[in-house]
């Protein structure tokens, strides 16, 4: 097998691991160990980008229960049983807020007998812009772009999300006066609840006025609405937060085992930090490689964005790769890929980059400068007049991104 099909064959192997309804089942003991009282009724809620699947378990293993899906393009289709509603990802948008009025409206509507069984997957944050007090849907969406540019990890974007957001940081459990339970599908580095879709269904990362010190922290303070800086200037809530019981049943680091279990070797760094900065550790790295090896990488990167084209962490990971095995090249044939697990790496339809020795050439060959489109943040076209990018469509569920690293 060449290179580039044993990094894709690994990459794919991980996103089995990810299957939701897997996931749904290895929870659903737990759950059904406090079951609704006489009378009472499951409520299923169902968030992010692999809520359908997530859903479609759900009711297969509680029939007769009643169900909402909320969830992005794509992963959308009908569901007997639910309402499946869509809304916009990476950007919130107008129907992101239909479906975050519908989740409300529903927590507010249970009674203590009633359980709350909350599927959360990754992407979920997004999807429901419940704005603070005094804010839009516009201002959230103007400070999502300067979350989205600012080269913020995915836990302090969240942190911030939190601050602005009636829902995020155990907003659903101040909601509902029903029970809740969680079956969390971990989309972050170190699975921290906290953080995981902005964590409707567990504490905060941390208060508002964190927030607001780390938006001056990145410099999006001022550029910030006014109405964002005020919600963030309020106190916190005093309430105290009713308990939940948040069970993890999905990871990143699960979806690894199962690309070493492929034949992969554990890689001895994460995919993590600044792209630039990850791409050079992991080149670092292809000098020790023994014929036939390759090396599995998880995590989230991040992109400071300075230019106005199309791509994705993933998709300048691979160019910037590429780039560096250009200037110190390695005397054997060789292949990276990197990801994103839900098929969908920014915000157009490709999933990530799959480089080797002759991509750069083949990029220059077609009229393309790769170091110009880096400095547009001009990936994908890049990668695609190359014929290095990789185009999945949506796989149902989001573990963060994966990538490997093969020497033949």
């Amino acid at each position: 097998m060449r290179p580039a099909e044993r990094a894709m064959a690994l990459i794919e192997a991980g996103i089995a691991a990810a299957d939701p309804a897997a996931a749904v089942a290895r929870g659903m003991a737990e759950v059904l160990a406090d079951p609704p009282a006489p009378g009472g009724r499951w409520q299923i809620i169902a968030l992010g980008k692999a809520a359908r699947a997530m859903a479609e378990a759900a009711l297969r293993a509680l029939p007769g229960s009643e169900a909402l899906v909320v969830t992005n393009a794509g992963n959308d289709a009908s569901l007997p049983g639910a309402r499946v509603m869509r809304a916009g990802h990476p950007q919130p948008d107008a129907d992101g807020a239909a479906a975050a009025d519908a989740v409300i409206a529903i927590l507010q509507s249970l009674v203590s007998g009633d359980r709350v069984l909350a599927l959360i997957s990754g992407g979920g944050s997004a999807m429901l812009p419940a704005p603070a007090e005094g804010m839009s849907l516009a201002d959230k969406q103007a400070v999502n772009r300067l979350l989205l540019a600012s080269g913020a990890d995915i836990s302090q974007v969240n942190l911030i999300r939190q601050g602005l957001s009636r829902l995020k940081g155990g907003g659903w459990l101040r909601l509902s006066k029903a029970p809740v339970t969680a079956l969390i599908l971990s989309d972050v580095p170190g699975d921290d609840l906290r953080v995981i879709a902005s964590g409707p269904t567990v504490a905060p990362v941390g208060t508002r006025a964190e927030a607001a010190a780390l938006a001056r922290h990145l410099s999006i303070w001022e550029q910030m609405p006014e109405p964002a800086r005020m919600a963030l200037s309020r106190p916190d809530d005093p309430r105290p937060l009713t308990e939940a019981r948040n069970i993890l049943v999905g990871s990143n680091a699960i979806s690894l085992a199962a690309m070493v279990a492929a034949g992969a070797d554990p890689a001895p760094i994460p995919l993590e930090g600044d792209v630039q900065d990850c791409a050079a550790a992991i080149w670092a790295l292809a000098g020790g490689l023994r014929p036939g090896q390759a090396l599995a990488f998880g995590g989230e990167t991040t992109v400071r964005l300075v230019g106005s084209g199309m791509g994705g962490r993933n998709q300048e990971l691979a160019l910037r790769l590429a780039l560096l095995a250009e200037d110190r090249p390695a005397p054997f044939d060789w292949a990276f890929a990197s990801v994103g697990s839900d098929g969908r790496d920014g915000p157009g339809e490709a999933a990530g980059g799959l480089v080797g020795p002759g991509s750069l050439a083949a990029i220059r060959a077609s009229g393309v400068d790769p170091v110009a489109a880096l400095g547009n943040n001009d990936s994908t076209p890049a990668l695609q007049a190359g014929g290095a990018l990789v185009v999945t469509g949506a796989t149902g569920t989001n573990v963060a991104d994966l990538a490997v690293l093969v020497r033949a």
